[in-house]
């Protein structure tokens, strides 16, 4: 019988974030997968092991994915980091892949999730706590109220979007347009609140538009509100 592949998310930055149940899968199963050229210095095993301090003893196994908008080099890195995890399924081990935030949410795991998949293995997903959410758990605001519509944007990606709809707007990896993101903030009447690198030791927390420093980091991620 083939092992699962469960992508399992570690919550943003603060390992006491982290689920029973991520902990549980940890401590239960051998092969731990983490996406990047070294597990060990991945944000997410970094976070992990605070929480799981056996990890550090578990098969750490990489899945690199470079960063590129190519899409026959990334189709390539998704069948790769598929064959990489499905060596382990086939020996009937559990592999445990390890995400920020929820698996579900702009994650790694989802690519390979297909691919494997289309390859006839099972899969499986372990919520986390989401970036945004814990963000504004850290400022203490809520995110929406009554009706009110939130919408997700990957900032990093698109800056086609005006931020003109109604409600209230999460901007997700702006770090590297930062200084367009601000300056589409500022063209809106909107209060902001940025909140880099959550639940870390390097977090920083930027009230305005006007404090966002345009060299803020890949993971800084930004509250911006309609006004009351």
């Amino acid at each position: 019988m083939n092992g699962v592949l469960y992508g399992v998310g570690v919550g943003p930055g603060d390992p006491e974030l982290m689920t029973l149940k991520a902990v549980r899968l940890i401590q239960e199963n051998e092969v731990i997968a983490l996406p990047g050229a070294v597990p060990q210095e991945t944000i997410a095993y970094q976070i992990a092991v605070q929480a799981v301090p056996e990890l550090a003893e578990k098969k750490l196994v990489s899945v690199y994915m470079p960063m590129t908008h190519d899409q026959e080099e990334l189709k390539a890195n998704h069948e790769k980091g598929a064959r990489t995890v499905e060596a382990y399924l086939q020996q009937g081990k559990n592999v445990i892949f390890l995400t920020l935030g929820d698996p579900s949410i702009y994650s790694t795991f989802t690519y390979i999730q297909q691919v494997v998949e289309q390859h006839g293995y099972g899969t499986a997903m372990v919520s986390g706590i989401t970036s945004f959410c814990a963000a504004a758990a850290r400022v203490n605001i809520p995110l929406v109220k009554w009706n009110e519509q939130l919408h997700v944007v990957p900032a990093v990606h698109s800056l086609k979007h005006d931020l003109s709809a109604s409600g209230n707007y999460v901007l997700m990896k702006s770090g590297r347009k930062m200084k367009q993101v601000k300056e589409k903030l500022a063209a809106e009447s909107r209060s902001v609140v940025t909140v880099e690198n959550c639940g870390t030791a390097d977090e920083k927390i930027y009230r305005g538009v006007e404090e966002i420093p345009d060299d803020a980091g890949y993971y800084s991620l930004i509250i911006a509100k309609e006004a009351d």
